[in-house]
């Protein structure tokens, strides 16, 4: 098997990872019911198929350019993504509209009705 070969058959499996969680995270952002599980859906397959994504590019078009162009968007998410999700959690969590079941036991109730006085 030429390299030619490997490198294009490794791209496109990176290509289908990619893609299917995009698919994995839009249709958990879609199906989940509450705002928690919405975040988790939306950041975790997100990230790792925004990643494969990438890593596809930088091995199909093996380049500085690309390579840094690549670097540089996957750090921005993984800087922006995390920081992003907390602050709609945070904020979702203050308006009371985590409707989850699995919320049994809720650590923050006191703290956050302390900092609303």
């Amino acid at each position: 098997m030429s390299w030619d070969v490997a490198r294009d058959l490794v791209v496109g499996l990176l290509l289908v990872l990619g893609a299917t969680m995009s698919l994995a995270a839009g249709v958990g952002v879609m199906r989940f019911s509450d705002t928690l599980t919405r975040l988790h859906a939306s950041t975790k397959p997100q990230i790792l198929g925004l990643f494969s994504l990438m890593l596809a590019a930088a091995i199909q078009n093996a380049s500085w350019a690309v390579a840094t162009t690549t670097l540089l968007v996957a750090a921005f998410q993984l800087l922006t993504q995390p920081i992003t999700a907390h602050i709609v959690g945070r904020a979702a969590y203050r308006q009371r509209d985590e409707t989850s079941p699995e919320l049994v036991i809720d650590e923050l109730a006191d703290v956050v009705e302390h900092a609303d006085d």
